[in-house]
């Protein structure tokens, strides 16, 4: 799990853009935090959809056909 724990370098590579997220960098609460809405997180989505902060399945699956 140490994907867990390298924040600095997580939030490297995160791609949210949602400014005062308090899960940016923490990919496991993020991911956690998603499932419980029934959403996903922000880093599936094409740049423009995760834009529209649009986590929904159903926007996923728009975004990817």
């Amino acid at each position: 799990m140490s994907e867990c724990v390298n924040l600095a370098e997580n939030l490297n590579n995160c791609t949210c853009t949602y400014p005062t997220c308090p899960r940016k960098g923490n990919c496991c609460a993020c991911v956690l935090h998603h499932r419980e809405a029934g959403e996903l997180p922000g880093c599936f989505f094409s740049t423009e959809a995760e834009r529209t902060y649009d986590r929904s399945i159903t926007n996923f699956l728009r975004d990817k056909s």
